[in-house]
């Protein structure tokens, strides 16, 4: 027969597990005081590249990209607060902050064109036409950070993507799946017809045309009927080529 352990070894097995666990605690402080300890001194050594690299960071886009992942991998949001350190010492907070002026503003001249909904690729270059005084080179990274800190104040303002293309929109418009399948599908030539959209999603005329009426309705086709086979031609500024850098010079 087996003989149960008695008292005084259920006791020693009840301290060696207290101990056991007092020894990973204790090896757990210690990473994470080492992992503090070297987060740190990366933010020192982070603020000191900063400090050598400022008008790196605000005159080239590619380095101005690197340093935001190096902020990112430490815990740093360089555009938190334009009262902050990094704000202080880099002027950063106030590129984002005029570049989200110049955002708004773009989007505001070109809504009568397209709906409130403009390319990513569209909105940059209109914006660089604008910033070619300032010397100032703006990526399309660049405008989704300042995008996400226009989100903040409410303002409507959101990035959405369809197919391969990222568009900004800054009205509340609110798309379906419907709507994104046919705005998908006119980014190959600019325009989509109905017999077209039926072909290709195998849709019914009727849910064609009450997709394309309601795109109609919130000002993002506008509708080309005078086309030789008769067939109306749904133009999307947003998604058409033909469209880029009207009103430019604005």
């Amino acid at each position: 027969m087996r003989r149960r352990p008695g008292i005084g070894g259920l006791q020693t097995a009840a301290a060696a597990r207290d101990q056991y666990r007092l020894l990973g605690e204790n090896v757990a402080k210690l990473r994470t005081d080492m992992m503090k300890e070297q987060l740190a001194t990366f933010k020192s050594q982070l603020e000191e590249f900063a400090r050598k690299h400022k008008n790196d960071i605000r005159k080239n886009p590619a380095f101005r990209a690197q340093f935001h992942e190096m902020c990112a991998k430490v815990g740093v949001d360089p555009l938190a607060s334009n009262k902050g350190f990094w704000a202080e010492l880099l002027g950063i907070g106030d590129f984002y902050y005029e570049l989200g002026v110049q955002i708004i503003e773009v989007c505001m001249l070109t809504r009568s064109l397209n709906g409130g909904l403009i390319s990513l690729q569209e909105l940059c270059n209109h914006l660089r036409q604008r910033r070619k005084k300032d010397r100032e080179a703006v990526t399309e990274d660049d405008c989704l950070r300042a995008i996400s800190k226009l989100k903040v104040l409410g303002s409507g303002f959101e990035v959405i993507t369809i197919g391969k293309k990222k568009l900004v929109r800054s009205v509340p418009t609110e798309l379906n799946k419907d709507h994104n399948q046919i705005l998908e599908l006119a980014q190959g030539q600019g325009f989509v017809t109905v017999e077209e959209v039926q072909r290709r999603l195998t849709w019914t005329s009727g849910r064609v045309i009450d997709a394309l009426e309601t795109l109609l309705e919130e000002g993002l086709a506008m509708i080309d009927n005078g086309n030789k086979d008769g067939k109306c031609q749904y133009w999307f500024p947003c998604v058409s080529s033909v469209y880029s850098f009207a009103g430019s010079d604005t």
